[in-house]
């Protein structure tokens, strides 16, 4: 087993990791799409926002798995890091319409399987702060991505934040 982890941003050199905005409306953050040969198995995944929703209705942030690509700016190969400095590079599906971040069109997706789902608290009377959300699954319940599906971190949010998120995966 080889364990990768990405960002939903370009990858970190002299600056830091990039945080993205979420918009308005349903957007795809993070994409990985794998190849028709090999499933990915889920280790964790996690993601921060600035500030919490300027107002008092809640964003929602979804992994799921999906059967339609989302139009991304595509990841390079150095972007899905593998874990171990000595290992072999990832596997999954590199393109703007396979692995990647920051979607432009979400598509017309007709299923999903959902894996973890979080509602954030908009900003209330007194304010709140936004901790970090970190999940990692326990070796038994970890979810398997299908061959050539797409894994997804896709929020909905009234209000615009800036997200950074990430997944943590076997190949």
């Amino acid at each position: 087993m080889k364990r990768f982890r990405c960002y939903n941003g370009p990858m970190a050199t002299t600056a830091a990791q990039a945080k993205v905005t979420t918009g308005t409306s349903i957007k795809t953050m993070l994409q990985i799409a794998t190849p028709s040969d090999e499933q990915m198995l889920l280790i964790s995944w996690g993601y921060t926002i600035d500030v919490p929703p300027a107002t008092t209705s809640t964003g929602v942030v979804e992994l799921l798995q999906a059967d339609v690509a989302a139009t991304v700016t595509a990841h390079v190969a150095a972007g899905v890091q593998n874990l171990d400095p000595n290992g072999n590079p990832s596997n999954m599906t590199l393109g703007t319409t396979a692995t990647g971040y920051t979607s432009s069109n979400e598509g017309t997706v007709a299923a999903t399987r959902m894996f973890d789902v979080v509602e954030v608290p908009g900003l209330t009377a007194g304010g709140t702060a936004n901790p970090p959300y970190v999940y990692q699954w326990m070796p038994d319940e970890r979810p398997i991505v299908a061959v050539s599906k797409f894994l997804r971190v896709r929020v909905t949010f009234a209000a615009a934040v800036n997200m950074v998120c990430w997944v943590c995966w076997d190949e």
